[in-house]
């Protein structure tokens, strides 16, 4: 795997200068949206409050992708077009997390309430009838649609390079919808699995990281800012040769971290992926390779949400025992090293690939 290196350069003020344009036009476009639910009724402040305090974090990992994108095929400097692709494509990041967050019951999202927590935290301290816990969910899946109504609004922003029948919008459409299916793929796995032959279990783990994350997290971000750059087949499809790879091997280390993490650095309560039952590539590998005994304990602790923090110590040292752990480390190498191979041939400016390089050792070398 390539080490981490002292950050390369000659891009680090182009890509300030393009995060601080991104974060302006996000709060400019959530502004012009909150006047317009304003006169819809005050009630919705708290939709729009949701919405702008998970839009305002992040790495903007997927932003950048897009900009670099767009830079690596030509495109000018700071150019309005990549900025409001920026927007979408942060927006669409923001309704995914709120939709997850409901669907894998996490209370946490950043080291902070997840956006349905925080509405029925609403409820709770307003004292309102019914259900608060069902009213947090409606709320927040609310919030989400709102958030990818959003998105699609930005994108269509960007102009005539992401209108009908061009490449951007082509992959943008394919982006979303990927999503939703990626993300029924892992749920289905989740109750599914136990009943599915175990010997596919890793292969459909990896498809499920290749759909629900992997493409949107960098393949598709990439190719979007290309597109709009105008970019062709042959460099769209050295940039998936790139992006792909780094994108699961991003997904395989979120999975070490949810089930391995420092809560302190990841915002997220420790082994909350054995909590929610996830049946990532992690998991799987170490079904495949425990003994009898150690595969119906794991299988018996999965999905519990009552787990103690000696429960998750207990499944951690049962998956490294495997040698699951490690196998998933030596995958994320080998992705890694097919990812900055590609890189290095790709046919792009100098700091282009110098600012790719920087964004790629930071998704898979990651802590948090």
């Amino acid at each position: 795997m390539k080490e981490q290196q002292q950050e390369p350069s000659g891009f680090q003020d182009e890509q300030a200068r393009y995060r601080e344009a991104l974060s302006e036009e996000l709060g400019a476009f959530l502004a012009r949206q909150r006047a317009v639910m304003d006169v819809v009724s005050e009630d919705v402040a708290p939709l729009m409050d949701a919405i702008s305090g998970l839009a305002s974090g992040g790495k903007r990992l997927r932003a950048l992708l897009g900009y670099w994108g767009w830079r690596g095929a030509g495109g000018a400097a700071l150019a309005a077009e990549p900025v409001h692709a920026g927007v979408a494509l942060e927006l669409f990041q923001s309704a995914a997390l709120i939709h997850d967050d409901i669907i894998d019951r996490s209370d946490t999202r950043r080291g902070a309430p997840s956006v349905h927590e925080r509405f029925t935290a609403l409820h709770a301290a307003s004292g309102w009838r019914l259900d608060g816990e069902r009213f947090g969910d409606a709320a927040a899946i609310l919030t989400g649609d709102m958030c990818l109504s959003f998105s699609e609004e930005a994108f269509a922003a960007v102009g005539p390079a992401a209108g009908a029948a061009t490449t951007a919008r082509r992959i943008f459409n394919t982006m979303r919808a990927e999503v939703m299916a990626g993300q029924y793929l892992d749920i289905l796995e989740e109750v599914a699995g136990p009943s599915r032959p175990r010997g596919d279990a890793v292969s459909r783990a990896r498809n499920v990281i290749r759909y629900k994350s992997a493409k949107y997290s960098t393949e598709h971000p990439l190719g979007i800012g290309g597109a709009l750059a105008g970019a062709g087949e042959a460099l769209l499809a050295a940039y998936s040769a790139f992006s792909l790879p780094l994108g699961e091997a991003f997904q395989l280390r979120d999975d070490v971290l949810g089930v391995f993490g420092d809560p302190q650095t990841t915002g997220k309560p420790a082994g909350d992926d054995l909590r929610e039952g996830k049946r990532t590539v992690l998991v799987a590998l170490a079904l495949d390779a425990a003994d009898a005994a150690s595969a119906a304990e794991l299988e018996r602790g999965l999905g519990r949400g009552d787990l103690a923090l000696d429960d998750v110590d207990r499944l951690r040292a049962l998956i490294s025992s495997t040698g699951a752990l490690d196998a998933v480390e030596r995958l994320i190498d080998d992705l890694s090293d097919r990812a900055f191979a590609a890189l290095s041939r790709l046919d792009v400016d100098p700091v282009v690939r110098s600012a790719l390089e920087a964004l790629g050792l930071a998704a898979v070398q990651r802590t948090s």
